[in-house]
């Protein structure tokens, strides 16, 4: 239990030593960002700040969110907010977390994105605005359009855009996929859910509990989001468009014999971080 009246300091170390004993590998960063939370001040620096003690408001506040992570609740869910590429991302029940492993998406993206061209991206899936406002960041001259099933992950890419003066460039509306779509773009990009049903239960619980089904599920084997994107990808793609892609481990060659069905030639391919082929980059065949 956190005591009013420990140091600041004091409390962060106390607070990590429960979260290692409960097996959570980033303890103390994750005492750190708590205790920032409640009190506004980091506790890793040195100086009288760290050492002044927590007040019994804070203690409690401090307290509460503790026990929320050691009940294996994300940080960025607790947080109400992510990091990606650099940007703040304010979060919603209805967001999938952003993820390191998305990056490979984005470089993927980037590399076929020209600079100082003014170019229309299409965002299937977009949660809080993640990748289409990754991009944007990056393209100054680039526009695009995220769509999302879910009304509240609208609201949060919304709030996102807006928060990061990219607000002129980016817009967001409620939609299955690209249903309804008429426009075409110079570039198509998704993080689609792609984990097989049967495997979503033993997933671990700060992604199982916390992060949206609809978007872990892919369906039985996992492709149905594949299955449906492809088949629309042709018409959405401007001359000379891409269709980019993040896919699960071992899910390139199942994905490119999908896009192939649909006319699409896999144009390039990006592994993540650890090697695991992460982003498929298509064009018309």
């Amino acid at each position: 239990m956190t005591a009013a009246g420990a140091t600041i300091a004091t409390a962060r170390r106390t607070a990590a030593e429960r979260l290692a004993a409960a097996g959570l590998s980033d303890a103390s960063l994750d005492a750190r960002l708590l205790l920032m939370s409640v009190c506004g001040i980091d506790p890793a620096h040195p100086g009288a700040a760290a050492q002044r003690p927590l007040t019994a408001d804070e203690a409690e506040r401090f307290e509460a969110l503790l026990i929320r992570r050691l009940a294996r609740e994300p940080i960025a869910r607790i947080l109400g907010a992510a990091e990606f590429h650099g940007l703040p991302l304010t979060l919603n029940a209805d967001c999938l977390i952003p993820r390191g492993d998305t990056e490979a998406l984005v470089e993927a993206a980037l590399a076929i994105l020209p600079t100082g061209e003014p170019r229309r991206i299409l965002d299937l899936g977009t949660g809080p605005g993640t990748i289409l406002l990754a991009l944007l960041a990056e393209r100054p001259l680039a526009t695009g359009l995220g769509i999302d099933l879910s009304a509240e992950a609208v609201a949060a890419a919304e709030a996102n855009a807006g928060a990061l003066g990219l607000a002129a460039r980016a817009r967001f509306q409620n939609g299955s996929w690209a249903e309804g779509v008429t426009e075409t773009f110079d570039l198509v990009v998704s993080n689609p859910p792609y984990i097989p049903s049967a495997t979503c239960e033993g997933l671990e619980p700060e992604v199982a509990l916390h992060d949206p089904r609809r978007a872990l599920d892919g369906g039985a084997d996992g492709l149905d989001a594949y299955r449906a994107i492809l088949a629309d990808a042709p018409r959405l793609l401007a001359p000379g468009g891409r269709l980019a892609l993040e896919i699960g481990i071992g899910q390139a060659p199942e994905v490119t014999a999908i896009a192939r069905r649909h006319g699409l030639a896999l144009a390039s391919l990006r592994s993540d971080l650890g090697a695991v082929p992460r982003a498929l980059v298509f064009s018309p065949a």
